[in-house]
């Protein structure tokens, strides 16, 4: 998908009219490609921590981790060719997007399909404190969650001051009191579905603008065909 077809399926149409922010989109993609040829499969995590869960499972007690980590190896079905390579690729982007931003937390989610249950956003890669490895895909947790809600909507949200933001009554989850800004964006497949979400969090307001959002709406654009490879 190009970038214009995407800036208004998200409902982010009004970076379209900026000739100068669309090519830092493109510089940054066509480093990230390069990247992303030559990605290494040795920083794969098959495995880790959590968050334990407040009652109900709704909220994520901060600062305690749970017993046992997240074992992404058996809910991606086992470590096999297919997965081990989707992997590596998740993983080199996270750490291009690391290696670039100021942002103090990211992660990656694919939309996971369950059978006899709702479906999940599950998180592949990421770099930042725990946070929970998988947000319901439904209308009641999308009341309280941001991720949730861009995942069902197809609608990207830019938040640069999340205080304001929840003030206002905005669905939000707060993964980390620290977060002032947040940039929860939708990726979408050739069609226009939904196939995950990219998240990512700033300890100051107004991160998500100019080349941080250029470098998100990069990451963005490469990572369905990654995640249906």
């Amino acid at each position: 998908m190009d970038l214009s077809t995407y800036l208004e399926r998200s409902g982010l149409q009004q970076y379209a009219a900026n000739p100068e922010f669309e090519q830092q989109v493109l510089a940054y993609a066509a480093d990230l490609k390069l990247v992303l040829a030559h990605s290494d499969a040795n920083d794969v995590q098959w495995q880790y921590q959590v968050p334990e869960l407040g009652e109900g499972g709704a909220c994520s007690l901060f600062g305690q981790l749970a017993a046992q980590p997240f074992d992404l190896a058996s809910a991606l079905g086992g470590i096999n060719a297919q997965n081990t390579q989707m992997l590596q690729k998740v993983t080199a982007l996270v750490q291009f997007y690391q290696a670039r931003s100021t942002s103090h937390w990211f992660g990656v989610y694919r939309k996971q399909e369950r059978a006899g249950a709702d479906a999940v956003l599950m998180k592949l890669a990421y770099f930042g404190a725990a946070s929970r490895a998988e947000f319901p895909l439904t209308p009641e947790f999308a009341a309280i969650s941001n991720n949730s809600t861009v995942g069902l909507s197809g609608r990207g949200r830019i938040i640069n001051d999340v205080a304001s933001y929840v003030a206002g009554g905005g669905e939000y989850y707060t993964c980390d009191p620290k977060v002032q800004a947040e940039a929860c964006l939708p990726l979408l497949n050739e069609q226009g579905e939904v196939v995950g979400i990219i998240d990512s969090e700033a300890f100051e307001q107004n991160l998500f603008t100019g080349q941080e959002l250029a470098l998100l709406l990069a990451v963005v654009l490469a990572l369905p065909d990654i995640l249906q490879a």
